[in-house]
């Protein structure tokens, strides 16, 4: 497996968040913030940690906050970001709003990397999930030239880069669950 000093852990935390009525990685579940759980599943497997945010409370993590070079572009410009302030190869790129995801998870993504691939993704219930991903550096430039040409479609960027996708276990599909409204919170309240 990949040396946790190639890999940096990607977490973005910049969406409005129109849905929830709040910053979705602030929320606490089980009294923790979403982006708190996210941490801890990045930790063991990576060097470093930095979150995507325009967000000051983020400071309180204590790790690297860096804003959108681009703002307002959307997850397209969130990873460009933090591709750009990476320093390592590796990168493993998470949403905020999936406080359930397991280091286990992460490890598959790291052990599925080719050399001749540039996105390692997680499929879940049927759905590709390019927000539990492992970015290699390089997909920057891939990213940044798209954005110059205004295009914001995560999906599309992620289908110009080599891809492979690894399809999850369905014991797991629950840890993979994006949290966006005020039902899938008390859904999880419930379930955990």
């Amino acid at each position: 497996m990949i040396d946790k000093k190639h890999i940096t852990g990607i977490i973005l935390a910049g969406g409005q968040s129109q849905r929830m009525g709040t910053d979705k990685g602030l929320i606490l579940w089980n009294n923790m913030p979403f982006v708190q759980h996210i941490i801890n599943a990045l930790e063991p497997l990576t060097s470093e940690i930095i979150i995507v945010s325009n967000t000051k409370e983020y400071d309180a993590f204590g790790l690297k906050r860096i804003e959108d070079a681009i703002e307002n572009a959307g997850p397209v410009a969130g990873i460009y970001s933090g591709l750009k302030a990476s320093k390592t190869i590796y990168n493993l790129v998470l949403s905020c709003d999936i406080p359930l995801i397991s280091t286990n998870i992460l490890k598959q993504l790291i052990t599925s990397v080719e050399d001749d691939v540039d996105i390692v993704q997680i499929e879940s219930q049927g759905q590709t999930m390019p927000l539990i991903a492992l970015y290699k550096k390089q997909c920057e430039t891939i990213f940044y030239k798209l954005l110059l040409e205004d295009e914001r479609r995560l999906r599309y960027a992620v289908n110009t880069c080599n891809v492979k996708t690894i399809i999850l276990d369905k014991s797991l599909n629950a840890n993979t669950a994006n949290i966006n409204t005020p039902e899938q919170l008390k859904q999880i309240n419930n379930d955990h």
